[in-house]
């Protein structure tokens, strides 16, 4: 333990923080993201620690805001400070990694401390893999999606029925959810939908949504929205449902791990929030899926059922066939444009894209009661309907009618790169992964302009007809984009 001279600091770091000089980290035996034991009167608290050798001198201990409001210190005076042993949860994540169940008070604490700030990234690192390590059971599953629900903000509709669908993902491009939401809408159906950001893939909903339309809403903009066009198209993380979720979230992102508790966790927990009575679960299968067989992908449709059942939600779950990508592009704009070319039915529209989006809104209607439901989706969609009901929504979400303009001014990426086949031959897999890898090597989803526009699926293809371009912002992105290419062989012509 030592006794170092407060120095406050007017800034808020969302999390309990002290500033140490190199000196005094290095009596205290502790590191970056490390915690230490700060005590000043009666109270005690537990920091994380950062290390910054010009802002404090050996003797001083820079405090966070947070620490400021809960200890009430005072310039000048003195805190003691000690290394820390572990928090509740760190003991919990340990228990976990050990390999026993947690329980409901368990989960609750892990949760609570995430949405509260109180975990570092390596904490949560730590809890994620104990998921995918160890797994969860069914019941620590739905203890999970309890806390989850608990710590959040919960939407509530005055409709009996709330629709919703999700994708588990990791399909490039598949962006069905705008259409299949503008079908819906049109349909009568009230859909709240809220979807997450790229976790492994090129674009999430929302990454693609943001190209055009304002994403970050709050609860009330939210009930405005919906209850004027009967829909929404909204980023899940800015309201505050299941907020735990957007940070592990963030952590499976740096880390490009999918986690399968967490998963059914994250879904449904987000759909409890959101106030949804019927939902259609997309569980995509294949070999570069993130479920590779029709088995594997039913045994997880169960999990899903049964975590719905407790929920007591009508939840129906469809395999579709994940073996190559959905559409011809995969990147934010890239996968805008594909959505305006089916709504539009211009000619050239992806016509995978656009029977999948009817299959998946025809069985999201009948889940609801609608009758003949393939038939009025197709009609919905092939009259204009959906279309119109997609720029009302887009309008509504951007409170101006500035549509045509704004999918008018879709920018692409300045530098593109096409790549033909080199000899005629048959293209016999597209890898998801792969590709959603290479798109992250041009630099989606933060370069919104950048991605792949795919030319060719599986099928026939003769020598120099092109098989995708590649779009970026980087002469650096294109070069190790080409280098990925040749070494990852993304696409296989056999």
């Amino acid at each position: 333990m030592v006794k170092l001279k407060i120095k406050n600091f007017d800034w808020l770091a969302g999390k309990p923080v002290v500033i140490l000089n190199s000196e005094a980290a290095q009596k205290l035996n502790v590191h970056v993201d490390d915690r230490v034991e700060l005590s000043y009167g009666h109270k005690k608290i537990q920091a994380v620690v950062d290390i910054f050798s010009k802002l404090v001198t050996k003797n001083q201990i820079g405090l966070s805001n947070e620490i400021r409001s809960i200890l009430k210190t005072k310039k000048g005076c003195c805190i003691e400070v000690s290394t820390a042993d572990l928090t509740e949860s760190g003991y919990l994540i340990r228990k976990k990694l050990s390999g026993k169940d947690l329980t409901k008070e368990d989960l609750t604490t892990i949760i609570s401390e995430i949405v509260h700030n109180n975990l570092t990234e390596a904490e949560i690192a730590y809890f994620a893999s104990a998921e995918k390590i160890e797994g969860l059971s069914n019941k620590e599953v739905i203890y999970l999606t309890e806390a989850m629900v608990k710590t959040g903000v919960k939407l509530k509709f005055k409709q009996k029925i709330i629709a919703d669908k999700h994708c588990i993902g990791g399909i490039a491009g598949n962006r069905t959810t705008p259409i299949v939401v503008a079908i819906c809408a049109a349909a009568g159906l009230t859909l709240p939908k809220t979807s997450s950001r790229a976790i492994t893939s090129a674009a999430g909903t929302a990454d693609a949504m943001e190209t055009i339309s304002k994403v970050e809403f709050s609860e009330k903009e939210i009930k405005k929205i919906v209850s004027k066009t009967g829909a929404c198209l909204a980023w899940g993380g800015s309201l505050g449902l299941a907020p735990s979720d957007d940070k592990i979230i963030h952590v499976e992102r740096l880390l490009n791990l999918d986690v399968e508790p967490q998963l059914l966790a994250s879904i449904m927990s987000k759909k409890i929030a959101a106030g949804s009575t019927h939902i259609l679960i997309d569980i995509p299968f294949g070999k570069s899926a993130k479920v590779k067989t029709i088995r594997e992908a039913k045994k997880l449709g169960l999990k899903f059922k049964k975590l719905a059942r407790h929920f007591k939600i009508k939840l129906q779950v469809v395999y579709t066939d994940g073996s190559q990508p959905i559409g011809n592009g995969v990147g934010p704009v890239l996968e805008m444009l594909d959505v305006l070319s089916v709504l539009q039915r211009t000619l050239g529209f992806p016509v995978d894209l656009r029977t999948k989006s009817i299959f998946l809104s025809s069985e999201l209607m009948k889940l609801c009661g609608i009758k003949d439901a393939r038939n009025k989706a197709r009609e919905i969609l092939d009259s204009g309907e959906a279309y119109e009901k997609f720029k009302e929504i887009i309008n509504t979400q951007n409170k101006n009618k500035n549509f045509n303009k704004k999918i008018n001014s879709l920018p692409l990426a300045k530098i593109k790169r096409v790549i033909k086949a080199k000899r005629s031959g048959k293209i016999t897999h597209l890898d998801n992964k792969k590709i959603n890898l290479l798109c992250r090597v041009l630099g989606t989803p933060e370069t919104i302009s950048s991605g792949i526009y795919l030319h060719k699926h599986v099928g026939k293809i003769k020598k120099g007809e092109p098989i995708m371009t590649l779009y970026c912002e980087s002469k650096t992105k294109i070069k190790d984009a080409l280098r990925f290419i040749k070494e990852a062989k993304p696409i296989i012509i056999k």
